[in-house]
């Protein structure tokens, strides 16, 4: 199934154009002293779309003028295409802030057609614009569709019918001739095609043509689709200084929806990220603060990127003002594509796992956060380290590999406790067992360690022992070295099983 969405940002000049710009201020914004775009109060207080400046402050002396920016409109069609990359690799730039995707092999992903919109749109109110949504099978009927705010239409008849009844004049190539449109009565665009084709080009030319063809699927159509660069770093300027952390979550995620549409394109994951939050300029310059965060698994949904930038930015105390937000993406790596179990394991997987562990140290810090680390060494203390979680996930792992390339496969085999004592127990001796709360029975053959050098030598028969309350116990005799018989063999708790 082909299906294309055509997305209209009516209010992207206001939206971006103005760094300055407020919604609780007059705010207008010209185009060759000419209003482009107004606010809410400005429309309020007479301004209208194509007035002159004059006019503006003659009614609203107290408004803020703005001139329009091609660069940074410019710059505000990439950003938003890129956060849609997300969606699918075929996105496209179209005239009139119009952005077109090609989004047939994407609906299955997404549940369908409805639920992909909700997503885009809920994607482009994150990133701060308003956007006139449309589906149609055909490209440039997806344009008209979003332009004429004429709706959806998923099949070539509902199309037709609703192309039908656009106005005359909305195609680019038609706007030319709308006073002579008009004056002959043809005032949609059925009433257009009707009229003779060889007359028609000779009077409006073969664009005009071009455009209703591709539009009613006569034709078919190229784009240059936007191809994603190959390094990622976006940047936010905002529109007024900010003194509080937790007020720059919503810039931030904005950013982090231009970085998932990025990976998205690359089929990548992030592994780290750094926000730079940028401080006054000139003389009065400071360095940005800079928020690194080092994920233990490799993600590339924003979803949790957000949750962890809201637990950061909360407890972080700014020494300077904000006027600017710059993200980069320092350590990717190829996106691991998940793959789901017939019978998923209670509790979550094992990225869930790591993403409430993330949200732990972001909360409480990573040096209240700690994972053991495997070591080679037979000696049960000394056979892990503690680690803060940020750092131990990939060298954890290769610690842990090593270690058991190191081990021979017998000894990995052998079953240990979930609790080992920080500091071995010494057991007292009754009828010549040991005895902690009841006289323990063995109930496993000695496993012995030897290890450690010179003084730190150890040497110990371990056993699996077993109370009358049948727990289980991790128990060690110490060798006796030399040939004193009357000394007998001391015994020491060092573990308990669950």
């Amino acid at each position: 199934m082909r299906l294309w969405i055509g997305l209209y940002l009516p209010r992207l000049p206001l939206d971006v154009f103005s760094p300055h710009w407020s919604a609780e201020a007059a705010s207008v914004v010209l185009e060759r002293e000419r209003v482009l775009a107004a606010s809410a109060l400005a429309l309020a207080g007479g301004a209208r779309v194509g007035m002159r400046r004059g006019g503006v402050l003659m009614l609203l002396p107290a408004a803020r003028l703005h001139e329009r920016e091609p660069a940074r409109e410019a710059a505000a069609l990439q950003a938003v295409a890129m956060a849609l990359l997300q969606y699918t690799p075929q996105v496209t730039l179209a005239e009139e802030a119009t952005l077109l995707m090609d989004v047939g092999a994407s609906l299955r992903l997404f549940g369908g057609v409805r639920a992909l919109c909700r997503r885009i749109r809920a994607s482009l109110r994150a990133l701060g614009f308003t956007v006139q949504l449309s589906c149609a099978p055909t490209a440039r009927g997806a344009w008209l569709l979003a332009r004429g705010r004429a709706g959806h239409a998923l099949g070539m008849v509902s199309l037709k019918r609703r192309l039908d009844r656009l106005p005359a004049a909305l195609p680019l190539p038609a706007r030319p001739f709308a006073i002579w449109l008009d004056g002959i009565g043809c005032l949609s665009l059925g009433q257009l095609r009707r009229l003779p084709r060889p007359g028609l080009q000779r009077r409006c030319g073969g664009d005009l043509l071009a455009v209703l063809d591709a539009a009613y699927g006569m034709t078919a159509e190229l784009f240059d689709w936007i191809a994603a660069p190959t390094t990622f770093q976006a940047r936010l300027e905002l529109f007024d200084r900010v003194e509080q952390a937790d007020a720059l979550l919503a810039g931030a995620h904005s950013l982090l929806l231009q970085m998932t549409g990025w990976l998205c394109a690359h089929q990548l994951a992030v592994g780290r990220i750094v926000l730079l939050l940028e401080h006054e300029r000139g003389r009065v310059a400071r360095a940005p603060t800079v928020l690194d965060i080092i994920l233990a698994e490799p993600t590339w949904r924003d979803e949790h990127l957000v949750r962890l930038l809201r637990e950061r930015l909360g407890s972080l105390t700014l020494e300077a003002h904000v006027i600017g937000l710059v993200l980069e993406a320092p350590e990717v790596q190829a996106m691991a594509m998940p793959s789901e179990s017939l019978f998923p394991e209670p509790g979550g997987n094992e990225q869930d796992q790591w993403r409430m562990l993330e949200l732990l140290v972001a909360r409480l810090g990573p040096e209240n956060v700690l994972q053991a680390a495997p070591r080679a060494d037979y000696r049960p203390e000394l056979a892990n380290r503690w680690v803060p979680l940020q750092r131990a996930r990939g060298k954890a792992q290769q610690a842990a590999q090593q270690a058991q390339m190191q081990l021979p496969p017998d000894v990995l085999s052998l079953p240990r406790p979930a609790w080992l004592l920080t500091k071995p127990v010494a057991l007292l001796m009754r009828d010549h067992r040991p005895f902690y709360g009841s006289p323990l029975r063995m109930a496993s053959t000695p496993e012995r360690i030897e290890a450690g050098w010179w003084s730190q030598s150890q040497t110990r028969d371990y056993f699996i022992a077993q109370g009358q309350d049948h727990a289980h116990y991790w128990v060690y005799r110490e060798r006796i070295a030399g040939t004193d018989g009357d000394r007998a063999p001391r015994w020491f708790l060092h573990g308990l099983f669950g």
